[in-house]
This record gives C-alpha cells, sequence and structure tokens, in this order.
C-alpha cells in the first residue's frame, strides 16, 4: 500500500464517490484511480466501496473504518511536511487564514500587521467566506486557522476555542424617529424595514431568534455579506441596519448615521477560532493566534489539540 492510494480513495470520498472528478482534482486518469483503488482492496482483502458494476456505489462498513484510518494517517503526513517546513525555515512561509468579511476588515488588520512586524519573511493569505466554508476550507488544508462567529463549533474534526465575545448595534439615519425612544425594543424593530446580514454570517442566527421567540416577524428589506454595504443603504434610507459592533468601533462616523446599542435585544456572540484536530501548527501561526485575544496562549491550544478537556473548559 501507498500514499497515493489513500490520496485516491480520500478523493473519491471528497467527490461524492464520482471517480472522474476525483481524477481530475487530482491531475490523473480515471482508470488509474480506480486501478489503485482495487489494488488497495486487494492488499487488505476487503472491499472499501459497494459496486453496482463498475461504478462505486457507497462506503462498505470496513470502508468507513479504512477512511478514518487514511484520513489520519494523511494528516500525520502533512505534519511532518509542517516540521519539515518549521525547522527549516522557522520565520518564514505563509500563514493562510479562513475568515468572513467582517473579521478580516474590522478585526484581523492589526493581528496581522503586529504578525508582519514579528515574521517579515511570512506571507499571508486570507481566503473570506461564509462561516461554513472557513471550517471546510481548515478542514481540507487551505487554511491553518479559521475565524469565524457562526457555525464553528458543529464539525467535530475542527478543534475550536472562543475568542472574544461581542454584540451588535443599530445603525440608523440622523433624526430616525426610534432615536427619541430612550430604549428601543423588539416591537420597535419590527414595524421597521431592516438591513442586516445574510441568514449564515456575524450572528444572524441569534437575530433571528431573537424576534422568534418574541412571536414577531421582522421586515428584512436587504441581506449583505458586509457591514460597509449595510451602512451604505442605511445612509440611502432603506431601512434601519443591525449590524456587528466591530463595523462602527473606532470608525469616524459620517454626521448622517447614528448608532445605539442592541445587545438587550439579540444578546451576545462569540467569535472563535478553529484548527484542525490533531495538526501540527508552525510558531507563526499560534504566535498570530496568541495576538487574537487574551484568552488565547500556546499552551490552550496544545492542550485542545491533544483532546484534553471540552475545548470551551480549557
Amino acid at each position: 500500500m501507498n500514499l497515493h492510494q489513500f490520496r485516491f480513495v480520500l478523493e473519491a470520498v471528497r467527490r461524492n464517490l464520482n471517480l472522474t472528478e476525483a481524477a481530475k482534482a487530482l491531475h490523473t486518469s480515471q482508470p488509474g484511480v480506480s486501478k489503485a483503488i482495487l489494488e488497495l482492496e486487494d492488499e487488505l482483502g476487503i472491499d472499501i466501496f459497494a459496486r453496482h458494476g463498475k461504478r462505486i456505489k457507497r462506503l462498505t462498513e470496513p470502508g468507513q473504518l479504512v477512511v478514518r484510518s487514511i484520513e489520519i494517517i494523511m494528516r500525520e503526513v502533512a505534519n511532518l511536511k509542517r516540521i519539515g517546513e518549521q525547522y527549516a525555515a522557522q520565520d518564514s512561509g505563509t500563514l493562510s487564514i479562513a475568515t468572513t468579511h467582517t473579521q478580516a476588515r474590522y478585526v484581523l488588520p492589526a493581528p496581522v500587521a503586529r504578525l508582519r512586524q514579528l515574521y517579515p519573511k511570512v506571507g499571508i493569505s486570507l481566503h473570506q467566506g461564509a462561516p461554513d466554508q472557513v471550517a471546510r476550507w481548515v478542514l481540507e488544508d487551505v487554511a491553518d486557522i479559521g475565524i469565524a462567529t457562526e457555525s464553528l463549533a458543529q464539525y467535530p474534526d475542527l478543534v475550536t476555542l472562543p475568542c472574544y465575545e461581542w454584540q451588535h448595534v443599530l445603525v440608523l439615519p440622523a433624526g430616525h424617529p426610534l432615536l427619541e425612544r430612550e430604549r428601543i425594543t423588539l416591537e420597535d424593530l419590527a414595524a421597521q424595514p431592516l438591513i442586516t446580514y445574510h441568514p449564515t454570517f456575524t450572528g444572524r442566527t441569534r437575530i433571528d431568534q431573537a424576534f422568534a421567540q418574541r412571536g414577531l416577524t421582522p421586515q428584512i428589506v436587504l441581506e449583505a455579506i458586509d457591514s460597509d454595504v449595510i451602512k451604505t443603504y442605511v445612509k440611502l434610507g432603506l431601512g434601519v441596519g443591525i449590524v456587528a459592533e466591530m463595523a462602527v468601533a473606532g470608525e469616524e462616523r459620517p454626521p448622517e448615521l447614528a448608532v445605539r446599542p442592541a445587545g438587550h435585544l439579540f444578546g451576545t456572540n462569540v467569535a472563535r477560532v478553529a484548527f484542525k484536530r490533531g495538526v501540527y501548527l508552525r510558531h507563526f501561526v499560534l504566535k498570530f493566534a496568541e495576538s487574537l485575544s487574551d484568552r488565547l496562549s500556546r499552551d490552550l491550544i496544545y492542550r485542545a489539540l491533544e483532546g484534553h478537556g471540552h475545548d470551551d473548559q480549557l
């Protein structure tokens, strides 16, 4: 058995058992993939895949165990490569970060700048997408670290740690009638056209839950993934914006906009960092993670990766 066979099996699983797609992804031929898998099955004495004719239909029960073992082997092979890279050039390489637009735009600039000062030979690669994309990029080794609010804790093969807490704020046009109220309620907001995040981004789940628990149906007239876009449409008078507090903190506010806290309406959100379980992390990846929050330390991350205790209890 060899690593090529292992790669072919894993890619076949990733491509929903489509060997043609697996071959394309691996830059080889479909017959070559099929032959390598058959040879591995012959050597192991089991069928990894159940077939109908020449088509593979599903993983067999022993095949599921084989895939789990292969995933561990390939993860450790990747770790060996990282160890070699780490000690061959400890202060150079690429830090690949998977994150959402809000994190990339408002949270990461300072930590990225600090890392560049400490490791000037390290390049930064930012991958921006929805939280479920962030999770997949980390799981597929596209990124060393993932940072997002939604979804990350739902993936068992990710180690996730709480990074910092934040709340939503309301962004209103100057002179809006709601600004005269001492305390804005969910009922007040339900009567207004609202502009906020797409359902998979930046704490939108908490917004929806808050309205649902009160039996209210919000009038969401525009959804976006970008806080700046939301603020732009608020300035145009399309409605009241609901954005993350990071999107307005420390910036010079235009006179045509006003901001009000909304933590009492939607509660507190937790941004999390994620690593692939069992992965070897280079020094500058750990240094970057530590710079994101006082809660994170190298020792804490190591203990989480080694599986000592629940992520939130470390």
